[in-house]
């Protein structure tokens, strides 16, 4: 068996399992936002007075994070009442930050474990080697009844990565080269298993980047192996009791990708579909209006710190609105302490709260028509920032910044 199935198999007591099973699985930890916890607060209440378990629901606000109308108020006041009925301990409210990355900051994420979320980016979590994925309200609602859910057992796709990421690539470039491979629907409801020493040497925030993006070729989960720098970051936060799943050597695969990261350069996903990826001479010189540095995509301190590198002593382009927002309240005391927030600050940028801004196009940031942005997030469909006559492009938190001084598209070779 590979990684997904070992867990699967054990989350459901089974010896072993193969994909097309169906399985029934305990669920260590489950998840829901501001946005998707009403909902799944109203099917919960019909089906029962008491959660599973109070202590492995986890609740965050992060959406529309202060509450931007009275809609979004009275959603949150939902769950306020929710948090203090089922007496939820685990719960992030005062704009702690984005659920992605708050879940591994507070030690939510633990290898192996089977972790599911009112959000499609759960997904985020296969970095740390745990089986993690996004569900629907109503599924997550029977999970906070009764602890379990079901899944099919997904066929695996092998994503050998082989290489050094050169000056200015970053794992954004990898993900979104990948994801140009496969397309948008090339991996539906497969697991996506990275190996490779490209991807045994990356930072524990890289290999976030990448296992936050799967879902957008359609992947039921991303997983790795924790490395050295996981095992070192989950011990800092006390958790030394876990099990890390390693695939068998017979262990099998619907298919294999190899990469090479030595021949990668900046990449950019261009409107109106992620797998519409280019190199980035090919958009170079595509003008801009704004320009976003976060998510729970590329909002974490090492991202902010890429970012910093290319902004320090420039300044953003008169027409351009560039807006920084930290994945966490930890990431931005820490961008203060250490002087990144001065360099933002100093260089004209717009530094937000913690959370998922304008990714989502609910607020901050918001595009009228034929405005241009280039952002560090995920998603650029048509109308995700607002217009659906405006145009967002994704790449690495370099170019973006890069792409803010200059007012169009530029390499951060070229700043």
């Amino acid at each position: 068996m590979n990684i997904t199935e070992k867990i699967l198999a054990k989350a459901s007591g089974k010896d072993e399992v193969s994909p097309g099973d169906t399985v029934d699985a305990n669920i260590d930890v489950a998840m829901s936002h501001d946005g998707t916890s009403p909902p799944t607060i109203k099917v919960f209440e019909k089906l029962s007075d008491k959660v599973w378990d109070p202590e492995k629901i986890v609740l965050v606000f992060d959406h529309n994070v202060p509450a931007n109308t009275m809609g979004s108020a009275e959603f949150q006041q939902v769950v306020r009442d929710f948090i203090k009925k089922q007496n939820i301990t685990n719960h992030y409210i005062q704009g702690e930050g984005i659920c992605h990355q708050v879940l591994p900051e507070k030690g939510h994420v633990i290898p192996s474990s089977v972790i599911v979320g009112a959000d499609s980016h759960t997904c985020t979590y296969g970095a740390f080697g745990a089986f993690s994925t996004g569900l629907g309200a109503t599924d997550l609602a029977m999970v906070y009844a009764t602890g379990k859910t079901w899944f099919n057992v997904p066929e695996s796709l092998k994503i050998n990565v082989e290489g050094t990421l050169q000056e200015n690539v970053y794992s954004k470039d990898l993900i979104l080269r990948i994801i140009k491979e496969l397309g948008s629907y090339g991996a539906t409801y497969k697991s996506l298993e990275f190996h490779g020493n490209t991807i045994d040497n990356l930072s524990v925030d890289a290999r976030l980047t990448m296992t936050n993006m799967v879902i957008e070729c359609g992947a039921k989960n991303g997983i790795m192996i924790p490395n050295k720098q996981t095992e070192e970051y989950l011990q800092k936060r006390g958790i030394k009791d876990y099990t890390i799943t390693y695939p068998d050597k017979d262990a099998e695969y619907e298919k294999i990708y190899d990469f090479d990261a030595d021949e990668l350069v900046p990449q950019v996903a261009c409107p109106h579909n992620v797998d519409n990826v280019k190199d980035i001479d090919k958009v170079e010189g595509t003008t801009i209006n704004q320009a976003v540095l976060g998510s729970c995509t590329n909002g974490r301190y090492e991202d902010l710190e890429q970012a910093a590198r290319v902004l320090e002593g420039n300044t953003v382009h008169e027409e351009v609105q560039l807006l920084i927002f930290p994945a966490s309240r930890k990431i931005y005391q820490d961008a203060i302490d250490t002087g990144l927030i001065s360099i933002f600050n100093k260089s004209n940028a717009i530094i937000c709260n913690p959370g998922c801004g304008p990714c989502l196009g609910a607020h901050m940031g918001v595009m009228t028509d034929d405005m241009t942005c280039i952002s560090t997030t995920n998603r650029n469909f048509l109308g995700r920032m607002g217009s659906a006559k405006s145009y967002v492009y994704l790449s690495n938190p370099a170019v973006v910044v890069a792409s803010a001084i200059k007012g169009e598209i530029t390499d951060p070779s070229n700043i």
